[in-house]
């Protein structure tokens, strides 16, 4: 018996059956360059389809695949329960305009979850609305600029070293404000240059801590005098907060805003642009500008706050990215405090691990003690004629997602990894051994790589010069 020849009891799928070979018109519908003419479907057997798309998940890298050592990015597992929870009907059926009544549960997470962000963060007051780390950058510069008018001060620089990470002076740029970047003085912030560069037009310092390059800045109570004396703000990048949990925090270090990234810090599958979450934590001078609405509690019922006086106003449509709010968490009551503490400490621990095999074969600038992450110099592969980016290529060979790579700038040939906290010593190894043996090959089997992706090396300089805008646009090109 065929499929079409089967019959259903289920009308709607009966119905789908029965229309399956009627024809679509896409007259009208499509300019003609673009609809297709015909359709030529090859009769294939169910197990090779089954068996073609199994191996092209094969040929895909991810978290749940093995190591994802992209620097700054914390690409590591995330565990299943949130992503199950996420996706039940509690979850997904709500909406976001039913009374706050009816939605207690949902509004209980996230008034819990402010309370565990204050805690681990050290400050006074939170908003979840934030939907990524660069939003929650340009959220805490807005109530940085909105501090200094109400205080009748109008200052027009963002001041940050030369590691930030990437998004600050987009996010600074995009508010207006002037950028000025500083050098960095072995690794860390250059105390003369900032001393030299903030002033009464300083709106705030942005200072990620550990650094981009894995450093921790240990001037930072200096820094945040220095900055505080010229009456600007102090700002935290959180990209790197994970290796800091349980030992200290942004308030105990005198920052006065601070975000947090939650699909980075406390789980949530990410990457290729979404999704994320960036809630912004301030110290009590500057609460009354947060964005509208915070969750409050008066002991009986859960309810969404817009009473802030001086607020910037919103940020984000509704109330925040709930599917990660809710994620985040479940991975923080799920560890705990001591939990939070060993992701701290086993990152750190793997980083370092796994920088001491490997430095011996590329460079190690600056300092060498790291925290979750580490900065290479692939700068002596310039005298074989090569590049870091032969190496990233010929890493794809072996089934292992390169680092990061050229970042940050400060870093000749730079090659930056993060192993996060969830890989184990066998993953370590093994990812150390392969970038050993691969500078150990010959330069035109480097040079040449990738010979086992399914795409060979790509024009990427092409791919950005002359990016695909519209279907049009292909078709002139043709």
């Amino acid at each position: 018996m065929s499929f079409q020849q089967a019959r259903y009891d289920e009308p709607l799928i009966q119905e789908m059956i029965d229309t399956m070979d009627e024809e679509i018109s896409l007259e009208g519908v499509l300019p003609d360059w673009l609809a297709r003419k015909g359709l030529n479907i090859p009769n294939i057997k169910e197990f090779e389809v089954a068996r073609h798309y199994t191996r092209l998940s094969q040929m895909n890298f991810g978290v749940d695949t093995g190591i994802y050592p992209l620097g700054s990015c914390t690409m590591k597992y995330t565990p299943k329960l949130g992503g199950y929870i996420g996706s039940t009907d509690a979850a997904t059926t709500t909406h976001p305009l039913q009374e706050s009544s009816t939605v207690q549960g949902s509004l209980q997470v996230m008034y819990e979850l402010q309370e565990l962000l204050k805690e681990i963060g050290g400050v006074d007051a939170v908003s979840l609305q934030p939907a990524a780390g660069a939003q929650g950058e340009f959220t805490g510069l807005l109530i940085a600029r909105a501090f200094h008018e109400d205080s009748g001060e109008r200052r027009d620089e963002v001041v940050l070293p030369d590691t930030a990470h990437g998004t600050n002076p987009a996010s600074a740029s995009m508010m207006g404000f002037r950028v000025v970047e500083i050098p960095s003085k072995d690794g860390c912030v250059d105390l003369d240059a900032l001393r030299s560069a903030v002033n009464k037009r300083t709106a705030a310092f942005m200072l990620t801590n550990p650094n981009t390059l894995g450093i921790f800045e240990s001037d930072v109570l200096e820094i945040a005098e220095i900055v505080h004396e010229q009456g600007a703000i102090l700002y935290y990048d959180g990209a790197n907060l994970n290796a800091i949990m349980g030992k200290t925090t942004p308030g105990k270090m005198n920052f006065d805003i601070v975000h947090f990234n939650l699909h980075k810090t406390f789980s949530t599958p990410h990457g290729g642009g979404g999704p994320g979450s960036g809630p912004i934590g301030v110290v009590p001078k500057l609460r009354d500008f947060l964005p509208v609405p915070v969750v409050a509690f008066d002991g009986k019922k859960y309810d969404l706050n817009y009473d802030i006086p001086r607020s910037v106003g919103k940020v984000r449509s509704f109330y925040g990215n709930f599917a990660v709010l809710l994620r985040a968490y479940i991975y923080i009551k799920m560890l705990g405090s001591d939990g939070l503490e060993e992701v701290a400490n086993r990152s750190v621990l793997n980083s370092n691990y796994l920088k001491e095999k490997l430095k011996k074969h590329l460079d190690m600038p600056f300092k060498d003690l790291r925290k979750h992450e580490f900065v290479l110099s692939g700068a002596k592969l310039k005298n074989r004629g090569l590049a870091t980016r032969d190496l990233a290529k010929r890493l794809m060979d072996f089934g292992f997602h390169p680092p990061t790579v050229y970042f940050p700038q400060i870093v000749e040939e730079a090659l930056m990894i993060e192993p996060t906290e969830t890989e184990n010593k066998q993953t370590l190894d093994a990812f150390a051994d392969t970038i050993i043996r691969i500078l150990q090959e010959d330069n035109e089997t480097i040079a040449s790589a990738p010979h086992n992706t399914a795409v060979g090396r790509v024009d990427e300089v092409g791919a950005a010069r002359k990016p695909i805008l519209s279907f049009k646009m292909m078709a002139r090109e043709e």
